[in-house]
């Protein structure tokens, strides 16, 4: 009986060579590698996750609060200007406006000067002349109150010098000093803006 060693077989009965041998071993040893990679992976990879979950959110930090804050007032200041540059816009259209007939009313006061003289020279109204001036007079001052002309109150009433102007003091009345007593000129306003003060003479 021999003693030399059997080959290697395969499950089916076949010798298996040694060159094919090595090259099962080597196969198994690359996907035994490849395996033990692929597991540390994952794992290095879990471990990975684990660490950014137990991280937390970063605070802002004092320069970008500081920025932050920079820019919140940036933007109220901005907002402020612009409405304030709107009401002024709103206000000069409305002053254009309201104002945009001033000369003109203001020339036309000397024409309700020159019927104011005339008509104070012969106040009757058995004069049909007279009467037809009183007429002309009325609606023209009508027409021009209704574009906004309103007459300076001064008889009686304190000097004001944002209406009245100061022709003369009167030191022989026993009114109060300050006090309005003659008017020279009528005054009037358009809009609530003097466009002439009422020439007065007033109690010394």
């Amino acid at each position: 009986m021999s003693d030399s060693k059997k080959p290697d077989v395969n499950p089916i009965g076949e010798e298996i060579k040694p060159k094919k041998r090595k090259e099962e071993t080597l196969e198994k040893e690359k996907h035994k590698q490849d395996s033990e990679h692929k597991k540390a992976h994952e794992k290095e990879t879990a471990h990975k996750k684990e660490m950014e979950a137990e991280i937390p959110p970063e605070e802002p930090s004092g320069k970008e609060e500081s920025q932050e804050e920079e820019l919140k007032t940036q933007y109220l200041r901005l907002a402020a200007d612009f409405a304030n540059y709107k009401k002024r816009s709103e206000k000069e259209r409305s002053d254009i406006h309201a104002f945009a007939n001033e000369k003109l009313v203001a020339k036309l006061l000397e024409v309700l000067d020159n019927f104011d003289r005339a008509l104070a020279q012969e106040e009757t109204e058995k004069n049909p002349v007279w009467e037809g001036m009183a007429l002309i007079y009325k609606q023209l001052l009508g027409i021009l109150e209704g574009s906004g002309l309103e007459e300076i109150q001064a008889l009686g009433q304190p000097f004001d010098p944002e209406f009245h102007e100061a022709l003369m003091m009167d030191s022989s009345t026993d009114q109060e000093s300050g006090t309005v007593t003659e008017v020279f000129q009528k005054g009037y306003m358009l809009h609530k803006k003097v466009i002439r003060p009422t020439r007065v003479k007033v109690a010394q």
